[in-house]
Formats: C-alpha cells, sequence, structure tokens
C-alpha cells in the first residue's frame, strides 16, 4: 500500500471518527454527557493520547532511521565507487576497459534506482551483471611489478566491498515500520477524535477546525510511510553522489 493511500484511509478514519461522535451526542441519554463522564472519558482519551504519541515518536524514529542507514549506505557506495577507479587509474592503460565497464555499471544502477519512469519502481536487486563482468576484468588484469599486483588486490577487495554494500542496501529496503503498530495508532487516533466530536458544538468552524486536525494526523503518518520508502515518494534519497562518480570518473 502506497505511503499516500495510508495518508487518505487515516484522513477517513480520523475524521470519520469525530464526525461519528458529533451523530452520537444527539443520539446519547443526557446523563451519559454529565460533567461526572466527561471527566472521566478526558481522563481515558489522555491516557490514549500519551500512548498515541509514544508510538508515533516509536515510528517515527524507525523510519528516520532506516532513512538515514540508507542514504549513509549509498554515499559509501559511491565513495568506495570513485575510490577503486582512481587505484585502477593509477594502474595504467592497461585498466581502461574495467573503468569504462564501472562507468556503464553506475549509470545503470541509477536507472534502475532512480527510472526516469515516475510509474516505474525503483530495483535495488541484486541484478547487476555489469558489476560481475567489472569484477572478472580485474581478475583479468596482468600486474608487470609489485606495485600493479598490490593496486589490483586492492581493487578486488574495493570491487567485494561494493558488492556487500549493495546487497546490504537491497536487504535495508524493506519496510521498517510494524504495520500492527501503524492500525493500533490509527485506532487510538480515530477514538480521540470520536471524543472530540461528542463534546464538540455543532457548527461549521468546529467541523473544519476537526478536519484540519485530521489532516494534520494523516499528513504526518504519510510523512512517515514516505521516509520508509526512500527511493520513491515525496521524500527519497538524492541520486547526487552516483551522479558525481559518473561526472568524476575515468577522469
Amino acid at each position: 500500500m502506497s505511503p499516500i493511500e495510508v495518508g487518505c484511509i487515516v484522513l477517513a478514519c480520523v475524521f470519520g471518527g469525530a464526525l461519528l461522535g458529533m451523530a452520537l451526542h444527539g443520539r446519547l441519554p443526557e446523563h451519559h454527557l454529565s460533567s461526572d463522564s466527561k471527566d472521566v472519558i478526558k481522563l481515558g482519551m489522555g491516557l490514549i493520547a500519551t500512548m498515541s504519541a509514544l508510538v508515533l515518536a516509536l515510528l517515527t524514529s524507525s523510519a528516520k532511521g532506516s532513512y538515514d542507514a540508507q542514504r549513509n549506505e549509498l554515499t559509501q557506495t559511491a565513495a568506495n565507487i570513485l575510490l577503486v577507479d582512481r587505484v585502477l587509474a593509477h594502474y595504467g592503460p592497461e585498466a581502461k576497459e574495467a573503468r569504462d565497464l564501472l562507468k556503464l555499471s553506475v549509470a545503470g544502477m541509477i536507472d534502475r534506482i532512480w527510472p526516469s519512469d515516475a510509474v516505474a519502481n525503483a530495483k535495488l536487486g541484486p541484478t547487476n551483471a555489469r558489476g560481475e563482468l567489472f569484477f572478472d576484468q580485474i581478475q583479468e588484469l596482468k600486474p608487470q611489478n609489485d606495485v600493479q599486483r598490490s593496486l589490483q588486490a586492492q581493487a578486488l577487495k574495493m570491487s567485494i566491498d561494493i558488492g556487500q554494500a549493495r546487497l546490504l542496501l537491497f536487504e535495508q529496503s524493506g519496510r521498517s515500520i510494524p504495520m500492527p503498530f501503524l492500525v493500533l495508532l490509527i485506532f487510538w487516533v480515530t477514538v480521540i477524535f470520536l471524543s472530540f466530536g461528542l463534546f464538540a458544538p455543532h457548527n461549521a468552524t468546529v467541523v473544519a477546525t476537526l478536519f484540519l486536525c485530521a489532516l494534520s494526523v494523516s499528513g504526518a503518518i504519510f510523512l512517515i510511510m514516505e521516509l520508509d520508502q526512500p527511493f520513491t515518494g515525496v521524500v527519497q534519497i538524492s541520486s547526487a553522489p552516483l551522479r558525481n562518480v559518473i561526472n568524476n570518473i575515468d577522469k
């Protein structure tokens, strides 16, 4: 389910809860709306609001942690790619073909993770055949002296590190937000807004205020879901580190 769909569901549930509360206000017996009843309901809603705030903070922390981890992995991968290119440049002209293939591999990675087609999904899976061919070409180099042998060994090690970082990025791409927590949070917030509507006066200003509050809650959950999918949507990780690699590679 996409973040925008989740946001719309949250808005419908929360604002619907407020409207349901306003509808129940005229149907409940008078003693159910007494001051004593209000005090008990306010205490219960205060407890639910506290738990909702804790869960919301937990979801935000989880999504932000996952987003930062994947962004850092991407930046580290870009740095390693540029470093292995410099190592091959010091190796000599014999590594020119491997460096060209490395550049094509980076371009292909960008096309898969940030496709030009807005409808297409990001592909983080380890399906980069050029990357494996790049590793094979480094192995096929025939060093002529100790310096080249050392550079070849370093290039092989760094290419393995790049592959490991790519696999780690793929494994971290799964959702970090537990769905039961999200469902429970939506339920709690809906109950809170139902209590708001239950004791709210019936006028357009109150309805508009409740709608704006519901819109704010749904917007917050929408942004959390966006953080949980960092390569798509509004809040996505920039491709600038890898594009900078392409601009500086083979120079």
